[in-house]
């Protein structure tokens, strides 16, 4: 996003895929919006669905595991990762919430925090995992018979799966929650 709807203009901040944006003005081909956390800037107009990045801007869908679906086998493992070119476990929660037009916390042991516990995991909840007295430093969404899709690296994987809960894991269980 730019101070000025002009090409050479200063870059004020970037807007991510899935952050709802507000349409404030348009003008000659640009137009003004304000980011979810306030942040205002210009933006060529055709951006808000032209290329291929603003394509998954703009995409919303009605469930965050659909969006991450959308990732698994191509988008590897990056920590602190928030796009199709790198996420991790808890940026892949927050972006397929933003997909849908929640914002959710950004980090795992934030998320779990802000979570209801549920007895009963439905799929779309989620699951962390970490030591005892620790926080949480993994987040996975549970979708189904045993089945969990996150982003992790270890040993044979790397990025977006969807997978039968590893051993490894499920030893290190938390909370599962629902937001």
């Amino acid at each position: 996003m730019l101070r000025e709807p002009r090409d050479d203009a200063e870059q004020v901040t970037q807007v991510l895929a899935g952050e709802p944006v507000t349409v404030e003005e348009e003008r000659d081909g640009w137009a003004r919006v304000s980011t979810a956390y306030d942040y205002p800037g210009w933006i060529r107009t055709a951006d808000l669905g032209g290329d291929e990045d603003a394509k998954w801007l703009q995409t919303t869908v009605n469930d965050p595991i659909e969006w991450a679906r959308g990732l698994v086998g191509k988008t590897p493992y990056e920590w602190g990762g928030m796009t199709a070119r790198g996420i991790d476990c808890s940026g892949l929660v927050h972006m397929g919430f933003r997909a849908t037009g929640r914002l959710v916390p950004r980090d795992a042991d934030q998320q779990e925090g802000a979570g209801t516990p549920v007895d009963d995991p439905q799929p779309g909840d989620l699951i962390t995992y970490g030591d005892p007295g620790r926080p949480a430093d993994h987040v996975a969404f549970w979708v189904g018979d045993g089945r969990i899709l996150h982003s992790t690296r270890r040993d044979g994987v790397d990025g977006v799966v969807e997978e039968t809960e590893p051993d490894e894991l499920r030893a290190r269980r938390r909370r599962v929650f629902r937001l």
